[in-house]
């Protein structure tokens, strides 16, 4: 690790929990499935009937009538997921950002929503789109309605590397002020997935379930698609300090690499590297690690190859490392996911807390790592680490470590 060291000052998110960090960390920490009932807008005949949605969300309500004719459902909920962040951070909205303020979005797909509309509109209504169709879909949309949203006139991009993007949009915010080309970020992940065609997508590739997410079970079926946003305010320690505020952790360490070997079969030793490189930019050993929050998707594929990933990155130390996937909490938010997952590491690391991995009465003997039972666990932890690993072999790890 060179340069200055970074912090969180502050989050939010929203999911299928709700509103609010406090409702996300909640549900993890007390093992409440938020996955339910499918709800589209256009008549649906797919075999999988559930998702972890965000629900009674109206985002004329949420932002107004001068924002919403413009924010798709991932961009609002990034609006409103920022407010939260900004609110903590003893941020306001008044007060411009500048220049050396960076907005980075992770996002899988962008306005899927307003695509799905459009595309129902044109080929089963025979109308035209809406008029703000393009402006509206477009993945940048997010990070450019943030930075409008807070005067932020640095960097402003969006990050689209399917279920890492997220993480990867927080690790470049980190470095980007680390290497001092900027001292603020407003970064995360957000993503509104749960559309006619979004489901029917995935459904054909045969890794959705139709009743439980089972991360590492002996009998998982598949995942749960999820959807939600999470957004962090990250600075430089000097310039947080500066101003009074209260660092949450720091963004001690980030890895990113790439198979390049095969769109939807993940690499064990890639994996493994990815999160070896996470370690060594936060100048930790595989011993400092309290928690793992893993990608754990309950697919067939994921769970084997990221519990050899474990296992070949941490060694002899694997079994003794707490490990759990939340994604039969809050469903599998594509490029929001990372995001979402590590407002929960910062809450495990906060509160000394492991969050449960539910659904497993037998745990896969292929997959030779401590999992976290139905309930937490208090565990003393100085560091934690988060992985996200996506289609395409592109994976992200974060590490993160506490300021006490």
């Amino acid at each position: 690790m060179t340069g200055r060291r970074v912090v969180v000052t502050g989050m939010g998110s929203v999911t299928a929990a709700g509103i609010g960090v406090e409702a996300l960390w909640a549900a993890a920490r007390d093992g409440q499935s938020c996955v339910g009932p499918l709800d589209v807008r256009q008549p649906y005949g797919g075999r999988i009937k559930i998702s972890a949605q965000v629900r009674n969300f109206d985002t004329l309500e949420r932002l107004g009538p001068e924002i919403a004719p413009f924010a798709d459902a991932f961009a609002a909920y990034a609006l409103v997921a920022a407010d939260e962040a900004l609110l903590q951070a003893g941020l306001t909205k008044s007060e411009r950002q500048g220049n050396r303020c960076a907005v980075l979005l992770g996002t899988g797909i962008g306005g899927m929503r307003t695509i799905d509309d459009g595309i129902f509109s044109v080929y089963f209504a025979n109308k035209r789109p809406e008029a703000l169709t393009v402006p509206k879909l477009i993945p940048s949309a997010g990070p450019a309605l943030l930075s409008m949203r807070y005067g932020s006139t640095g960097p402003c991009f969006a990050v689209a590397s399917a279920c890492s993007s997220g993480a990867q949009a927080i690790g470049l915010g980190m470095q980007m002020i680390r290497s001092g080309m900027i001292d603020r970020a407003i970064v995360g992940g957000s993503e509104a997935c749960a559309t006619n065609g979004t489901m029917r997508a995935w459904e054909s590739l045969r890794v959705l379930t139709p009743d439980l997410c089972r991360p590492f079970a002996k009998n998982r079926n598949g995942m749960v698609l999820g959807e939600g946003a999470a957004i962090f305010v990250l600075e430089s320690e000097e310039t947080a300090l500066a101003r009074g505020a209260q660092p949450l952790c720091y963004v001690a360490g980030y890895g990113t690499n790439s198979d390049a070997l095969d769109p939807v079969r993940p690499d064990p030793a890639s994996a493994a590297a990815c999160m070896n490189m996470a370690l060594h930019d936060a100048g930790l050993t595989a011993k400092d690690i309290g928690y793992v929050n893993a990608h754990g998707t309950a697919t067939v594929a994921n769970d084997v190859s990221e519990a050899a990933a474990l296992n070949r990155s941490f060694g002899p130390l694997a079994g003794q490392l707490l490990v759990s996937s939340t994604k039969p909490i809050h469903g599998h938010a594509l490029g929001a996911a990372g995001a979402i997952e590590l407002v929960i590491s910062v809450m495990a690391l906060r509160d000394q807390i492991a969050p449960p991995n539910l659904n497993v009465e037998v745990q896969d003997p292929q997959c030779a790592i401590r999992l976290v039972g139905p309930n937490a666990i208090d565990c003393p932890m100085n560091a934690v680490l988060s992985n996200s690993f996506a289609f395409g072999g592109i994976n992200a790890s974060l590490v993160l470590t506490s300021v006490a």
